[in-house]
């Protein structure tokens, strides 16, 4: 009953407040602040706040929080002792068996396949070409279009 009234009160005042700065102009703010007004009147008419104040008040509910937290707590500790050594006895052994295994151990070096001869330039240096032939090519190329 307290709680409700209580709720009631703020409710009201917020809307004086939302009253007086609709009077200043200001209704876009005005308008939010009733709106947060209205709130506390909502969750009462809902019931959410009896029921708070049923499980604020209740011994019975402070016994199930502190039940919780104790789980949340063994489940916290487990995660942190596992990372510590690494995850569970069934992820450390898959892990040890794929770094044994290689994904390809039989290819050591990529295939030239049959018949390829390897340059005997090296790959980075480009072949030089002299200025006549690029002149020829350049030739060629304008004869093409009809220049």
């Amino acid at each position: 009953m307290i709680a409700e009234t209580v709720c009631s009160a703020a409710s009201a005042a917020g809307l004086g407040i939302a009253v007086v700065t609709a009077y200043r102009k200001r209704f876009l703010a005005a308008t939010r602040i009733a709106a947060y007004s209205l709130v506390p009147v909502g969750l009462v008419m809902t019931g959410v706040v009896g029921w708070l104040a049923d499980t604020a008040f209740s011994p019975t509910a402070w016994a199930g929080f502190g039940v919780l937290g104790m789980a949340w707590a063994l489940f916290a500790t487990t995660r942190i002792v596992e990372r510590r050594r690494g995850g569970t006895r069934a992820e450390r052994k898959a892990a040890r068996g794929a770094q044994r295994d290689a994904v390809a151990p039989a290819a050591s070096a990529p295939s030239l396949g049959p018949g390829a001869r390897q340059s005997t330039r090296p790959a980075t240096a480009p072949a030089a070409k002299s200025s006549a032939d690029e002149f020829s090519d350049i030739e060629a190329i304008l004869k093409k279009h009809g220049i």
